[in-house]
């Protein structure tokens, strides 16, 4: 069995400051937890930035700017920027994070959805900043916009020159694997091709096992032997589908942005608690962990001397 990579999401777009003192928004607690979750056993690093003064979801390059020298200087790990921005941003906007900086990896979204967060709201009496109350209430109304024109959008601006990156491809449903199928018969994408099964996020399918199983075998006929997978559960089932991933011979994504919490009911520390904690369930079960450099190799990327930053 090839060896499990582990990635690491360190801050995302869903959760706001109130719901955890330990979601990093400024830059340097950012590069600070994503340099900790690397030494934890993490191989890739899948990184959004925020507003160092509100901790609201951010597009601005110079917000990411101010981190990624400090993770690149500390770390060998493979830097994944994220295209999905936040749900209430454009495509364009989404896009000028990688384009700046030109990493290993992008995520890429392969199809819109009701991507809501509204409940969440309802947990909190107060709040710590006053855009997060009406960013959560207002998913309920929103629509998180992949089109296949932004799709196209974002593979004919990182796919190829000047930037190269391979793309983690997040599938939320079983409907973004035929999406999928149809770019990659397009040309828009070239085998072998990196999954993301994305379970649990209200609008999407639901982190079940018999779900996971099902998006594994829908990959297996429409992409053969031409891909790589990697799953995240959101939310409280975090840990059991990446066990059971890596049992299925897949790869495992954890983070504060997938899940705020290191066990039922008790709030995580930081992204490397998380870190440690899968690592250890995968050795357990019989894993081996991929280093930084084993995981370029298995997915072909280009590698740290030729990223922006």
């Amino acid at each position: 069995m090839a060896k499990t990579i582990i990635t690491c999401a360190v801050t995302g777009a869903i959760h706001t400051p109130t719901m955890s003192d330990a979601l990093p928004y400024r830059p340097e607690d950012i590069a600070r937890q994503a340099i900790d979750a690397a030494h934890a056993g993490a191989a890739i690093l899948h990184l959004h930035a925020r507003d160092p003064e509100t901790g609201k979801p951010s597009v601005d390059p110079a917000h990411f700017r101010a981190f990624l020298p400090a993770i690149r200087a500390e770390t060998d790990a493979i830097v994944n920027i994220s295209t999905g921005g936040s749900i209430t941003m454009g495509i364009a906007d989404r896009l000028a994070p990688a384009m700046a900086a030109s990493p290993e990896m992008c995520s890429l979204n392969m199809g819109s959805l009701n991507f809501a967060m509204h409940p969440l709201a309802d947990r909190y009496e107060r709040f710590k900043f006053d855009w997060e109350e009406g960013y959560l209430r207002g998913s309920e109304g929103a629509i998180f916009r992949n089109t296949f024109a932004d799709i196209r959008a974002v593979a004919d601006a990182m796919g190829g020159a000047p930037h190269h990156a391979k793309f983690e491809h997040e599938c939320y449903d079983v409907g973004h694997l035929y999406n999928l199928a149809f770019c990659l018969k397009a040309g828009l994408f070239k085998a072998p091709i990196f999954l993301q099964f994305v379970m649990g996020i209200l609008g999407g399918i639901a982190a079940e096992i018999d779900n996971l199983v099902f998006m594994k075998r829908t990959a297996d006929r429409l992409f053969g032997a031409d891909y790589h997978w990697s799953v995240i559960g959101a939310g409280a089932q975090q840990m059991k589908l990446a066990a059971v991933s890596a049992q299925l011979g897949g790869h495992v994504r954890v983070g504060l942005e997938d899940s705020l919490y290191i066990e039922r009911g008790k709030l995580a520390a930081s992204n490397a608690e998380q870190v440690a904690k899968v690592k250890s369930v995968l050795e357990a079960q019989g894993n081996a962990i991929a280093t930084p450099a084993e995981a370029r190799g298995l997915l072909g990327l280009k590698g740290a001397a030729h990223v922006g930053f």
